[in-house]
């Protein structure tokens, strides 16, 4: 698993970080994003939803993204 450390970044970083970094994962693959910017809880799983991916758990700071396609 692939792990992005987006701590101390703002809104909206953490998920262009994600954005960026997500071609380069196989289908099926897992990414943790660790982000500790409170928009993130909103941001990652918006981001999901608008791109059909998988947020396998977003426990803690700590957002696990599965790529379906």
């Amino acid at each position: 698993m692939t792990t992005l450390d987006c701590r101390g970044m703002l809104c909206p970083l953490p998920v262009i970080k994600l954005a960026q970094a997500f071609p380069e994962l196989a289908v099926g693959e897992t990414i943790a994003v660790l982000a500790d910017d409170p928009a993130a809880a909103t941001d990652i799983p918006a981001w999901c939803r608008m791109r059909a991916q998988e947020l396998v758990s977003a426990d803690d700071g700590r957002y696990v993204v599965r790529k379906l396609s």
